[in-house]
């Protein structure tokens, strides 16, 4: 029997044909309907491609990573463990894993007890894991709008009801959270937890301010529900004072010390030293952790040893003034990133136009635009691919609904160098004019010539929460945009 390719010679895959799908369809569980591709992962070819600026992917830079300390690590893991490290491990993860978590949280001002830690393979494990252990089809989760595009698909996966809140400048209204909540109670649906990323939110770029953290801990606490916390840049803060996790004012809130018993938090090695360790955790309260446990038995049994102990090489080393190589590491890459995000803030200021706005980060990897509601960015990322060699995640993919955030993308400004970002940005802003021009010429309107004037400093706007610079705005749909409105704005 004939099969279709399933790659292409630059080694890119091919879908399977209609014929080879049907014949598998009667197989499939149900589950897999509600599948859906992760943007991120689909783009992450671009990366490998030397003639595309990729904006798109949530990468660090891995090159500030050292290759002779790279070498040094991985030689004395060699060197005093090799047998161990080619092992099977405990499914919780290493004892001295461990111990580098309570360091990094530490960092960070939260105080946790080890035995309510498990190691996951990547901060991505710990959603696909609190899914499984919690979500049955049609169970409730609540997040924000925009959400992480790579929660997208797990929540669809399982099946999952998701309620998006859409936030503003200081993250996600609390009374609009409680609105939800009420609206859900009426219809007898309580959500299993609630999702949000209160530091340098993935993808808005905004944070959670600290009378919300608060608030959102007291209506968890009334409510009885659950949150799941998803930190992978608390510690990549370039301006402003640090916030309390989410985890650590609960703890205190109920004075239990260093537990809390109805946050799970999510943290990752990704964003501080590098993705491909693979290496991730979760702090939970026993009974769920217990159930997280058994789920990752299920899954790969263990996270690799080998970057385990690799991990806890690095967090031995010191510096020449005796500080924790990770921490003077850190700090190194909140200099680059802080400077990368400037690049692109001035970037987008000269190429994006008045029409545009977008958010300005504290800190994290993402900066949230949103253009002149006329462009679909869905489309604008085809024609930018194929015209201009860039890409970046268009934000339907932030939406479970994959219809809101029609005019809106995600830009990462960390993993691409300063020219880059710059070249980047340009030839985005190259492809919106193109689209605009395309536009006015199918409906006999064409764009202000602001719309392809570099925007310079941005002038005051004007919302409902207050006079801001445009610079300032967040790109996010405002507070009081009712759901009608926006879905006309969408469509």
């Amino acid at each position: 029997m004939e099969r279709s390719t399933s790659g292409t010679g630059d080694g890119r895959r091919t879908r399977p044909a209609a014929h080879e799908l049907a014949r598998y369809e009667a197989l499939f569980a149900a589950r897999t309907r509600g599948m859906k591709s992760s943007a991120m992962r689909e783009m992450m070819a671009l990366t490998e491609r030397p003639d595309v600026i990729s904006l798109a992917g949530g990468l660090p830079d891995t090159s500030t990573f050292a290759p002779a300390l790279y070498a040094k690590l991985m030689g004395d893991v060699a060197a005093e463990s090799t047998a161990r490290a080619l092992q099977y491990g405990p499914t919780e993860g290493m004892e001295a894993t461990v111990r580098c978590i309570v360091e990094v949280m530490a960092a960070e001002g939260t105080q946790i007890d080890p035995s309510e830690v498990i190691v996951t393979t990547g901060g991505q494990q710990v959603i696909d894991l609190v899914c499984k252990t919690l979500i049955d089809p049609g169970d409730v989760i609540v997040a924000e709008a925009p959400t992480y595009p790579g929660a997208v698909p797990t929540f669809s996966a399982y099946q999952a009801q998701v309620e998006q809140i859409e936030m503003d400048g200081d993250g996600m209204p609390i009374d609009a959270l409680e609105s939800t909540l009420d609206n859900l109670q009426a219809q007898g649906k309580r959500p299993k937890f609630i999702y949000t990323i209160p530091n340098f939110q993935n993808p808005g770029g905004v944070t959670m301010s600290l009378a919300r953290r608060r608030r959102l801990i007291e209506v968890a606490r009334e409510r009885e529900l659950l949150v799941l916390e998803d930190n992978p840049y608390g510690l990549l803060r370039y301006e402003g004072e640090p916030l309390p996790t989410l985890y650590a004012l609960d703890a205190e809130a109920v004075g239990r010390g260093r537990a809390s018993d109805l946050v799970i938090y999510l943290g990752t090695f990704s964003k501080i030293l590098s993705p491909g360790l693979r290496l991730g955790w979760a702090v939970a309260p026993r009974p769920v952790l217990e159930k997280l446990n058994l789920g990752k038995q299920g899954a790969d049994l263990c996270s690799s040893p080998v970057t385990q102990m690799f991990v806890a090489a690095y967090f031995n080393e010191r510096s020449a003034g005796d500080a924790p190589a990770w921490r003077e590491y850190v700090d190194r890459l909140k200099d680059l990133y802080r400077g990368r995000r400037d690049v692109m803030l001035e970037a987008l200021a000269e190429h994006f136009g008045e029409g545009a706005r977008w958010t300005t980060p504290q800190g994290g990897l993402f900066i949230w635009a949103t253009l002149d509601d006329r462009i679909d960015t869905t489309d604008l990322l085809a024609l930018a691919r194929k015209s201009e060699g860039v890409a970046f995640v268009p934000g339907r993919a932030a939406y479970v609904d994959g219809r809101s955030g029609s005019c809106s993308m995600r830009l990462n400004f960390a993993g691409v160098a300063d020219d880059d970002i710059r070249e980047g940005v340009r030839r985005i802003g190259k492809a919106m004019r193109a689209q605009l021009g395309l536009l006015g010429s199918l409906t006999g309107s064409f764009p202000a010539a602001g719309s392809s004037e570099p925007a310079g400093t941005a002038e005051p706007a004007s919302t409902e929460a207050g006079d801001v610079r445009l610079a300032d705005v967040v790109a996010l749909p405002f507070r009081g945009e009712t759901a009608e409105k926006r879905r006309r704005r969408d469509r």
